[in-house]
């Protein structure tokens, strides 16, 4: 039981707080270099990481201390990663109702004695 709990509890903790909002390529501020972005190519392929440079013609991410260039010609799609405090709390409550059903279960099988 003990185990269980911290499981759920460890689902609970990491899940995302965060969701992409899809944004136009020149409307990327290059002044706030930590944006986190995700980039998705002609060929469905995802990129994400965070943005180091953008000029008219590349977008260069970092992602674990390797670095990505990126041409815009071959982007599909670029999304901008946005905090949802409203996703947080949706998480955080599902989170608690899977603890729930998880007890009830439990309770059920002592009970019935299997």
């Amino acid at each position: 039981m003990k185990n269980l709990f911290i499981l759920l509890s460890f689902l609970i903790l990491f899940q995302s707080c965060f969701s992409y909002k899809s944004v136009n390529y020149d409307t990327i501020s290059i002044d706030d270099k930590k944006q986190k972005i995700q980039v998705e190519m002609l060929d469905r392929t995802k990129f994400s990481g965070q943005l180091v440079s953008k000029d008219d013609k590349t977008m260069t991410l970092e992602n674990n201390g390797s670095t990505q260039t990126i041409l815009k010609k071959d982007i599909y799609e670029v999304k901008v990663v946005k905090f949802s405090i409203l996703k947080t709390l949706g998480n955080t409550a599902k989170g608690g109702a899977w603890i729930a059903a998880a007890a009830g279960i439990y309770i059920l099988i002592i009970l019935s004695g299997v």
